[in-house]
């Protein structure tokens, strides 16, 4: 007769009940805090919780990717990890009750969400194969050994033939968990203050063990806080020029010129963000039609000629209106110089490569055409972010940024790897996942204010914000009010056709409800379109509007 067959089969009470669950809950804790011990001797992207996330992230299909940066925005991470966590407490607590009849079968759906987060793992793009396996595998195996011990002190106890309780069916006497001589359940005689102790002991040493991985991962990045910290970026052989007098207009409300570090956009995968320590980086340059491979590291990087510029960033999954667009003084090397000094020739040349697929350290992969990258704009290997080392948040040691291409086909973070190839023969992440190969930025424009709902005074309203067209430039922006004719808005003076715009139409308000509508005009002739698409496969389209009341 197996133990599981030796649990009471009668009812059981609400306080034994509320206990299991609460073994289902220690039992939990103790498994994903001693992986966060043994994920500090492997990596932290190794731990379960972000295995089980990032394998989600991948699987997810990409018009659900894109409703989770439109409704959560950079927030979108910690919701899905909060959500993950909620499933698995859930989970924990069924077990734990399960484990009230069934202990071998409690603790082997413990067992189980180890191996599923160990095949997560090992499943990543920058998997290192069973070591990544190691802390879910081990932090089931605890799991499962607290659950064993926690359900045994749960189990009934039946009095033998001397009139001793043992496990078994309820004692007649015992102390009820609830209710009346009516519930034969809740008669049950079990090991209260034995099960307190144990949970807590358990608790205890789960919490000492989850706080000692912490802050053995936290050491584990600290060469590369410190390695941040010491670097003092060279002066740039071509610094940028002085914003231009004008360019930023002293209108409440409109976007800064430049964005600060601290409020630039960010959408990416990672839901650990890489700490890479720059003395040990190195990044490896090779494949088709690199006749002289070569790895840099990061002091090589830095001899180079380092050019300043600046230079406007925009997210494919930014919404028309949307926030996800940013201007910041980027420091870094020419990336076309290194990849000639590589034996890289463009497509228009003769070059056998059309496509260029960057790598990050955290296995994400971006591929970009090799001609957008050598047709003479300022594609940089950035090392710097308005004059400070890029934070890590933003690719420390260094990413990749080229003017006029989407991020997702451009903008790769904690870049250590550049492989050309062709776009036939490889597919890069977002690729994979239903986005488009190709994807220069749209001509795109946004009202800053007034806001949306907005219930500004009848008379002179200033209606103002920016418009985009990186590498091509804007040319004009028009402000329509209702179904109106358009009217040009008056331009801020223009930094470089690689940054956004800034725009001002000043408006006799009058009362009541009115839509305004904004449009730009790129410097090709290209007029922003009005035809409505969303984000998928290659950016959004169409034309962004405010309704406001006026009083």
């Amino acid at each position: 007769m197996t133990d599981d067959e030796k649990e009471p089969r009668g009812p059981l009470g609400p306080i034994r009940v509320t206990a299991g669950a609460l073994a289902g809950a220690v039992a939990g804790f103790a498994s994903l805090a001693t992986a966060e011990l043994v994920s500090a001797a492997v990596r932290p992207q190794a731990g379960p919780v972000v295995a089980v996330g990032g394998a989600a992230i991948d699987r997810t299909p990409a018009a659900v990717k894109d409703w989770a940066v439109r409704n959560f925005g950079t927030d979108d991470k910690l919701v899905l990890q909060c959500g993950i966590l909620a499933l698995l407490a859930l989970f924990a607590f069924a077990l734990g009750i399960a484990a009230l009849r069934f202990r071998r079968t409690g603790a082997a759906g413990v067992v189980l969400f180890g191996v599923v987060g160990a095949l997560a793992a090992t499943g990543r793009p920058d998997s290192s194969g069973l070591p990544d396996a190691l802390p879910s595998l081990v932090g089931a195996g605890a799991g499962a050994a607290v659950l064993l011990v926690l359900a045994g002190r749960l189990a009934g106890r039946q009095p033998d033939s001397g009139g001793r309780p043992v496990s078994g069916r309820p004692a007649s006497g015992g102390e009820p968990d609830s209710g009346g001589p009516s519930d034969p359940g809740a008669r049950e005689d079990w090991d209260r203050r034995g099960f307190v102790i144990a949970a807590t002991v358990a608790a205890a040493a789960s919490a000492g063990a989850g706080t000692l991985g912490r802050a053995l991962n936290g050491a584990s990045a600290r060469g590369a806080v410190a390695s941040r910290d010491r670097l003092v970026l060279p002066a740039p052989g071509s610094p940028a020029a002085a914003v231009p007098r004008g360019a930023g207009l002293r209108i409440p409300g409109v976007s800064p010129f430049i964005t600060p570090n601290g409020s630039f956009y960010r959408v990416d995968t990672a839901l650990v963000v890489p700490k890479v320590d720059a003395t040990t980086w190195r990044l490896r340059v090779h494949g088709r039609g690199v006749s002289r491979p070569v790895e840099l590291s990061f002091d090589d990087l830095l001899r180079r000629d380092l050019v300043e510029r600046d230079i406007t960033l925009t997210c494919v999954s930014n919404e028309v209106g949307g926030p996800y667009v940013g201007t910041a003084r980027w420091t870094g090397a020419r990336l076309a110089d290194l990849l000639a000094e590589c034996g890289v020739r463009p497509p228009s040349r003769g070059g056998p490569a059309d496509q260029l697929v960057a790598r990050s350290v955290d296995g994400m992969t971006i591929g970009s055409p090799v001609e957008d990258v050598m047709d003479g704009r300022d594609a940089l290997l950035a090392v710097g972010m308005n004059g400070e080392p890029l934070p890590f948040e933003h690719g420390f040691p260094a990413r990749m940024v080229v003017p006029g291409l989407y991020g997702f086909v451009s903008a790769c973070k904690w870049i250590t790897d550049i492989e050309l190839t062709t776009f036939d023969a490889y597919d890069p992440y977002w690729v994979e996942r239903g986005w488009a190969r190709e994807a220069p930025v749209k001509t795109q424009s946004r009202i800053d204010t007034p806001r949306p709902f907005a219930r500004p005074g009848a008379g002179p309203v200033m209606v103002a914000g920016v418009a985009w067209a990186q590498h091509r430039g804007i040319g004009k922006v028009e402000v329509r009010v209702d179904d109106g004719p358009w009217q040009e808005a008056r331009l801020a003076t223009e930094d470089s056709r690689d940054t956004w715009r800034q725009w001002s139409f000043p408006w006799q308000a009058t009362k009541g409800g009115h839509t305004l509508t904004v449009r730009a005009t790129d410097r090709s002739g290209r007029v922003q379109t009005d035809r409505r698409t969303r984000t998928v496969p290659d950016g959004a389209s169409g034309r962004h509007s405010v309704v406001v009341t006026v009083e």
